[in-house]
């Protein structure tokens, strides 16, 4: 019984042995390349052999790494793995390991080699460093160009707001001017002027009494009709000043409604002329002071007098 058990499995066995033999034989097949060192990535490098064909070797603790010099290049000098870099011209042998992974037994370089790579190295290193410098430099002053655009364009819609609102009030001016500078139809009857300090719009009580008489001889004139002009001196912002006399008007008014007891249909719309209609020098102390003001005028239409 033995003997035919062991023909029965000879020849399985023998063909198992045979597929092992060949395939550690082709697994220990060196390969041989020389090319130049295309990429590196930790234990790995990359070998151009061929226009387009690379290999991948993989560097470990047998990986033999040799420098070679002199006239037939048999002086050999050992190198750190280090010097394996991209650019490299080289000579490598590896074998396949059992997971099909080719692993580097020795690579040779010569001395003038890897100068030539180290030089290109540095080269492409400082190209990169320097491009990514321009890279930074343009980016800055791209900001830098866009916060200008910013600025000149918030500054540019500043401008034309101002420009706004001087035609606005150029406008309400001039139609104060058309409301109140016309009194060809009107007489004058009365007239109280109250002055005020720089940037002041308070009215001093001490023009209180000037306006209630004012009121006062008014309510005796038929169809009577008060009027109240604000003005400010030329010094400072122009539409500082503009509010500083529509200010000033509003608050005169409001002593001649509520203490005089005027009627507001008897009081015309406090007008605001600004800067305009300076009296006197305006550069002086004097003639500013003389600028800060509100006309109160008491007016009577020449038809109702029939005069």
């Amino acid at each position: 019984m033995t003997p035919s058990i062991s023909k029965k499995f000879a020849s399985p066995v023998a063909a198992f042995v045979l597929v092992v033999l060949l395939r550690t034989a082709t697994l220990a097949e060196t390969t041989k390349v020389e090319g130049v060192i295309v990429g590196r990535s930790g234990s790995e490098i990359i070998v151009e052999y061929l226009q387009g064909a690379e290999l991948a070797f993989l560097l470990d603790d047998s990986t033999k790494v040799s420098q070679t010099g002199g006239l037939f290049k048999a002086r050999r000098t050992d190198k750190s793995m280090a010097a394996l870099i991209p650019g490299l011209k080289v000579k490598v042998e590896g074998e396949y390991n059992h997971d099909r992974k080719l692993i580097a037994r020795s690579v040779k370089f010569s001395g003038g080699d890897l100068e030539k790579a180290q030089l290109a190295e540095a080269s492409s290193r400082q190209h990169r460093q320097e491009t990514a410098q321009n890279k930074a430099e343009l980016e800055q002053h791209k900001a830098e160009l866009e916060k200008q655009a910013a600025a000149l364009k918030a500054q540019n819609e500043q401008l034309q707001l101002h420009e706004e609102q001087l035609a606005s009030h150029k406008a309400e001016i001039q139609a104060a001017v058309a409301r109140f500078g016309d009194l060809d139809d009107y007489y004058i009857l009365d007239e109280v002027t109250v002055y005020f300090g720089n940037g002041k719009v308070k009215v001093d009580p001490k023009y209180e009494a000037p306006l209630l008489e004012l009121a006062s001889k008014a309510k005796g004139v038929e169809g009577y009709v008060i009027e109240v002009t604000g003005y400010a001196s030329s010094t400072g912002n122009t539409e500082v000043n503009q509010k500083l006399s529509e200010d000033r008007a509003n608050n005169v008014t409001n002593i001649l409604r509520q203490k005089a007891n005027v009627p507001l249909t008897r009081i015309l719309a406090p007008g605001a002329m600004g800067e305009s209609r300076q009296v006197n020098n305006d550069k002086s102390a004097e003639g500013q002071a003389e600028n800060r003001r509100v006309v109160v005028r008491v007016l009577q239409n020449k038809a109702i007098a029939g005069i």
